[in-house]
């Protein structure tokens, strides 16, 4: 049995509405630990039953120091329960008595496993019936790379749970007074069930271990204390997975789980060689978690994995302006950090979210967990103009809190463009901004980067002149204008001769049909054309390169609506992931929304999902993401790429003509 100096790091991960905060706090009130206070996620929560944000406390449990860390289960913030499984000893996933909702698992169990994370189930909500254990553990099993092994079997009276029996140790669970766990007797009618499962794990267990499976063969059954060992052994090398049950409200089974924990939960040291970090350093962190108080300044919450921590000490090549111990939104000054303890550091800002420190500087490991790309977006601006420098300040600590927002800038209209993983995400991202930032924005309607072309061939003489006393200005080109195949963009071509425009005119000539081609009769950007320079004349005294410029520019404007032109809107290439049984539901939105699909196929990585491709005009893909979800119970996602540019006519390029001359008028 394990009896480690240093405290263990527990993280609870699984889908939203499997009762993970209720099995958190389950754990703390029944291993006695101080009462949490805790904000749900801010303004973006009001009203919802749910967490947004990491919370994390600290207990005991015989004597061993625990920290666990909540995470929420919405798919918006998988970042933050990705980062803390990073710091991790090992992972309880929770989830519920449903078949049905297996598949939602998949995602996070394939994460784990592609890193070797510890983890163990726990069937919550099970006082409640639900489907029968095996079932559930079937369609579990099928999202799994790893086996699970039932730890124990539920004892029901009347439909009820009332008890669990431990597959080790052969000893049935209860309630006795105050909630406090109880031995019981096993009924008779449930001791051939509870054979067949302890044969079942001790199978499992066998196929790992070479002196097991010989007993096994031999008919020799093996001591409980051999069966802790290889649970131990097989969790820490993430060989399998042990399966524990109860139900988090009432408090059932949580003891059997916390003492599966400390049997069987990696140590500090054993995580630190798991993660291949060195042993050498003298102190050595990680920071899993940034944020930025106001009045406070950066907050880096981080794991000691080696040595020690003080206020004052160097970190990163930055002084520690404080070490405070967190629990819940609670947080007091601690002075100090143990090894193996979750902690924040103030004023360290050289420590970025992922970084593993010591006092010289720090490294970001291979394996972080990058943020997945954004799937909607918002237009920005300040809500006062004089606070603009103070958005993009904000903005930037606003990302380097939470990676898996993003702030780009739109090329045309020059508009910040705030990024997230859904419209609850970005919700609580503006929330931040206006309480914690001080920099309310206001949201515009998002710019679509439309373009257009011509249909027709032509050909046009320009002259430009103008006398305003002294040197006047005289330019003269005649062009020729053709479209291109779409995807070819510009080409500009110099066919003069005799020197009818002088060569050190014609860059200035080009230069002058760009400008032209930036806002076509349309009111958007021409593209996919070849001007091509035939002719011309100059005055030796009152022609220049601006005079060029000009005349190139005015060519363009005066020829462009002769040659049919017409509006094109942007593709972009939809891969959508959802569970297999979305796959028809996510078909009949892309058809929906005008788009065209290409096809689907398996998950290159996530067992019992779909990747379905498909081209999707982008002024389509507003809100795209919250439709997907409502599709396929809250999972789906997509990523997406710009793949071309589609002709777009009759009402709808009507529609967008008529609001893009509107807003020209505006300005």
């Amino acid at each position: 049995m394990k009896h480690p100096a240093s405290p263990r790091v527990v993280t609870l991960v699984g889908p939203q509405g499997v009762g993970k905060t209720t099995l958190f706090e389950s754990l703390l009130r029944s291993t006695g630990a101080e009462e949490l206070r805790t904000s749900g996620g801010g303004g973006a929560a009001t009203g919802r039953s749910m967490t947004l944000e990491l919370s994390v406390a600290h207990t005991r449990f015989l004597g061993e120091e625990w920290t666990f860390i909540d995470t929420p289960g919405a798919p918006e913030f998988t970042q933050d329960a990705r980062q803390a499984l990073m710091v991790s000893d090992a992972a309880v996933v929770v989830c519920d008595a449903s078949p049905e909702r297996a598949a939602a698992l998949a995602p996070l169990l394939t994460f784990l496993d592609a890193r070797r994370i510890p983890h163990l189930l726990f069937l919550n909500v099970l006082e409640d019936g639900g489907s029968p254990v095996r079932e559930v553990l079937e369609a579990l099993q099928a999202v799994s790379s790893r086996p699970l092994v039932m730890r124990e079997i539920p004892l029901r009276q009347g439909g009820h749970l009332v008890g669990v029996v431990d597959l080790v140790s052969e000893r049935a669970w209860g309630q006795g007074k105050e909630g406090r766990p109880a031995l019981i007797s096993l009924p008779d009618s449930d001791k051939p069930r509870e054979e067949t499962a302890r044969r079942e794990l001790i199978e499992r267990l066998a196929d790992l271990d070479d002196t097991l499976l010989a007993q096994l063969l031999e008919d020799v059954i093996p001591p409980p204390q051999a069966l802790y060992e290889q649970l131990e052994r097989a969790l820490r090398e993430d060989r399998l997975v042990p399966v524990f049950l109860g139900s988090a409200e009432q408090g059932l089974g949580l003891e059997r789980l916390l003492k599966g924990l400390r049997h069987e939960a990696p140590t500090v040291d054993e995580t630190r060689e798991r993660l291949g970090l060195p042993s050498e350093m003298p102190v050595l962190v990680q920071s899993f978690k940034t944020q930025h108080q106001p009045h406070v300044g950066k907050l880096s919450m981080v794991r000691v994995w080696r040595g020690g921590l003080r206020e004052g000490d160097t970190l990163a090549n930055s002084r520690v302006g404080g070490v405070q111990r967190v629990q819940g939104t609670k947080q007091t000054s601690a002075g100090t950090a143990r090894e193996g303890e979750v902690v924040t550091v103030s004023r360290v800002d050289g420590l970025r979210t992922g970084d593993i420190a010591d006092a010289q500087g720090t490294l970001t490991p291979k394996d972080w967990p990058l943020a997945p790309p954004p799937v909607h977006q918002l237009a920005i601006v300040a809500e006062k103009r004089t606070d603009d420098v103070k958005l993009t300040s904000a903005l930037a600590r606003l990302v380097e809190e939470d990676s898996s927002l993003s702030v780009d800038q739109e090329a045309d209209t020059q508009m910040l463009l705030l990024g997230g993983q859904g419209e609850l995400h970005l919700r609580q991202a503006l929330e931040h901004l206006r309480t914690r930032m001080r920099v309310p924005v206001v949201t515009r309607q998002l710019p679509i980067p439309y373009r257009e072309t011509i249909r027709k061939t032509g050909s046009h003489h320009a002259r430009f002149k103008r006398q305003s006393g002294g040197h006047g200005q005289f330019g003269d080109v005649v062009v020729d204008v053709k479209p291109l195949p779409h995807g070819e963009g510009f080409r500009f071509v110099s066919a003069v001769v005799g020197g009818a425009v002088p060569k050190q005119y014609i860059p200035a000539v080009e230069e002058g049909v760009k400008d032209g081609l930036k806002r076509g009769p349309l009111g958007f950007p021409v593209v996919d054309v070849e001007v091509t320079l035939t002719g011309g004349t100059y005055h030796s005294v009152d022609s220049s390169d601006q005079a060029f410029r000009t005349t190139g520019r005015l060519a363009l404007v005066e020829v462009l609506p002769k040659l049919e032109p017409v509006l094109l809107e942007p593709i972009l290439q939809v891969d959508i992931h959802v569970p297999n049984e979305a796959i028809p539901r996510a078909q009949r939105l892309v058809t929906s929304r005008r788009g065209q699909i290409l096809g689907f196929d398996t998950h290159p990585e996530i067992p019992g999902w779909e990747v379905l491709t498909a081209y999707v005009p982008q002024a389509e893909m507003q809100g795209f993401i919250v439709e997907l979800r409502s599709a396929s119970s809250g999972l789906g996602s997509f990523v997406t790429k710009h793949d071309h540019y589609s002709e777009l006519v009759g009402k709808q390029a009507e529609r967008v003509v008529s609001h893009q001359q509107q807003a020209a008028a505006e300005r």
